[in-house]
């Protein structure tokens, strides 16, 4: 016969393929129904749609079973292939390994996990998954789910107070702040009251260079009230800043733990309750089974308990 046109591929499916392959290893219904999970009359109008397909008898009714005709023996090889390429194909799509796997994982990030997960994540995977790149995107919160749902992000890490349906996430570790200053400023840390603290000059990290922030809500709502002399995009440069000056920075501990001392600095802990927050890992739905995905969440997870211990 000649070959199949788009309508008459649309009318195949795969239980159907696999009744004709099933039909010419039993050569019997009654085996390929028990085999399928299918009833005997299943069997029997997969059959006549196969016969009005391909245009062929394709199985001949014979005393000790069902012969296939010429043309059925000419597409066993071809149907076996297509229906083994297709089972390889969706177990690779349920299956990920580190060691051959390729490609780039594009993380839209802000600067504090750059600095605090991105870099023990690049180890792990250099050691781990030696052919996966590492591209991350200094997107904000809103960028960073839309890249997400745009496919230009595989994961986003940070935190939300809410996300949108069509975003998953899990909790990495829950995040606290330090201050952190020259000991000329901190004479007594680890310990600071709270007069000292708004006596101080500060600077205050935000993407936009804002001014204003949560530190700053929580002093108005005590009735205090701290002087703001420079606005950061960074954590790093407001590090380097302070380490120039008098002023104080009040950032996330794991930032302060891990950097301060490089830049000359002593920590202390904030005279005043600063509300903590998660820092999660994000991703977009449809990756919710993704193996590699899942493989990412899990190296992500094992890198935090590696560098912090249990979260």
């Amino acid at each position: 016969m000649s070959d199949l046109s788009t309508a008459e591929l649309r009318r195949l499916d795969l239980t159907l393929l696999l009744v004709f392959l099933g039909l010419l290893r039993h050569r019997k219904a009654l085996n390929v129904a028990a085999e399928l999970g299918l009833t005997q009359s299943a069997i029997s109008q997969a059959l006549k749609r196969l016969r009005d397909i391909f245009g062929d008898d394709l199985f001949l009714r014979r005393p000790h079973g069902m012969e296939p005709t010429a043309l059925a023996l000419a597409l066993e090889a071809p149907v076996s292939q297509a229906v083994d390429s297709l089972r390889g194909a969706l177990g690779a799509a349920r299956s990920f390994d580190p060691q051959s796997a390729e490609g780039v994982i594009r993380i839209a990030t802000l600067d504090a996990q750059q600095a605090v997960l991105i870099p023990a994540l690049a180890a792990r995977l250099r050691q781990r998954a030696p052919g996966l790149r590492l591209s991350i995107l200094p997107l904000g919160r809103a960028e960073a789910i839309d890249a997400l749902g745009r496919g230009r992000a595989d994961l986003s890490l940070g935190f939300l107070w809410t996300t949108p349906e069509t975003i998953s996430g899990e909790r990495l570790f829950t995040e606290h702040y330090l201050v952190a200053g020259r000991s000329s400023s901190l004479p007594h840390a680890p310990m600071l009251d709270l007069d000292a603290y708004c006596a101080a000059d500060h600077v205050l990290v935000s993407p936009a260079g804002d001014l204003h922030g949560v530190v700053d809500e929580q002093l108005a709502a005590m009735r205090r009230f701290r002087r703001v002399v420079l606005g950061l995009p960074g954590f790093l440069p407001a590090l380097a800043a302070v380490a120039a000056s008098d002023a104080l920075v009040t950032l996330p501990s794991r930032i302060a733990l891990a950097f301060a001392d490089g830049f000359g600095l002593v920590t202390a802990e904030p005279p005043l309750p600063i509300r903590p927050f998660p820092v999660s890992v994000f991703w977009h739905i449809r990756d919710d089974a993704n193996p590699r995905t899942l493989y990412l969440r899990r190296e992500l997870a094992e890198a935090v308990i590696a560098e912090n211990g249990v979260p």
